[in-house]
């Protein structure tokens, strides 16, 4: 389909805006019909205006994928509740106008929208910092940064980071420490993963220790090389073998992981929504999946497992059963 858009965007009718919502709505409930996603392309095709205001409907999705995993869900969830297309016609109005929007949502604790350093959905970055620590962020992360005399202070807002400190970190200089909604991480001249999940946080050491603290609190412990652990704000996880963090070389390794598993670890870097269907959701999955390339990944599975992946749009993917 070949379109064109608006000169702009503030120039789309309301009216139209709303007809997005609606299909918006239509296409996250999980009922619509292959009859319905023909009757969306037609709809696009009819204006310049209709093809951009779903543009507009793909990327406030695509915002909602970047703010904290339960925040998302929630706002997600609300397409199906009352006087939602309202709301969703709103949500677009504000994409048009970026300041506006901003204004409009800034009471929502979202901070990582304006961390120190961050990614977008599908988007990884490297930052060495003054002091010569390396930081590797994946998808969808954010984190703030503060550096005083006496303290260097990370502060993991969301999603997961590789750090490598500084080799020449000296025992007496200002001390490393790393936040997360869980609790603190110190350490020294090491290499380790940390992912912040909506209750816990994952921990994963590759070279010397790192020191936990949880929030909430007196206990601590000391993660060496090779091992891993999830801890909360009152508790932590015994030690168990570190997985190594193949993310930062674009890749994801399953061993018989479950193909739900697999594919929430692969929407993680889709900007939109992929799931997978619970009747194809047990099926165990072996092998290695780019997670720079997802339509690469679901190509894989198509072949190698009896599963097919339904687009709705380039945005909607949904595995299942072939």
């Amino acid at each position: 389909m070949t379109t064109t858009t608006p000169s702009s965007s503030g120039d789309i009718d309301p009216a139209i805006l709303n007809e997005a919502a609606g299909w918006l709505v239509l296409l996250h409930s999980s009922e619509a019909s292959a009859r319905d996603l023909q009757d969306l392309e037609r709809w696009r095709a009819r204006s310049a205006a209709h093809e951009a205001a779903w543009q507009r409907a793909e990327n406030m999705l695509g915002a909602f994928r970047q703010v904290p995993p339960k925040l998302g869900r929630d706002t997600l969830a609300r397409l199906g509740s009352p006087g939602r297309r309202q709301l969703l016609r709103l949500g677009l109005l504000a994409i048009a106008a970026p300041s506006a929007g901003w204004l409009g949502w800034h009471h929502l604790p979202w901070r990582e929208w304006s961390a120190d350093l961050r990614t977008a959905t599908g988007e990884q970055k490297r930052f060495d910092l003054a002091d010569g620590t390396r930081l590797v962020l994946n998808t969808a992360s954010a984190v703030d940064i503060v550096f005083s005399p006496t303290e260097r202070r990370l502060t993991l807002l969301a999603g997961e980071i590789l750090i490598t400190t500084a080799k020449d970190a000296s025992p007496t200089g200002p001390r490393f420490i790393l936040r997360t909604g869980q609790g603190s991480l110190s350490p020294l001249g090491t290499r380790f993963a940390v992912r912040q999940f909506e209750e816990s946080t994952r921990l994963a050491v590759f070279e010397g220790a790192v020191e936990i603290r949880p929030a909430a609190s007196g206990q601590a412990a000391i993660l060496r090389a090779g091992e891993q652990t999830d801890f909360t704000t009152i508790a932590i996880q015994p030690p168990a073998p570190a997985e190594d963090a193949l993310w930062e070389r674009g890749m994801l390794l399953a061993r018989d992981m479950p193909l739900g598993t697999l594919v929430a670890e692969l929407a993680r870097y889709h900007r939109g929504l992929l799931r997978c269907g619970p009747e194809v959701a047990g099926l165990t999955v072996s092998g290695a999946f780019p997670v720079t390339d997802v339509p690469t990944s679901l190509t894989l599975l198509e072949k190698t497992l009896p599963v097919r992946v339904g687009r709705a749009t380039g945005y909607w993917l949904t595995v299942r059963a072939r």
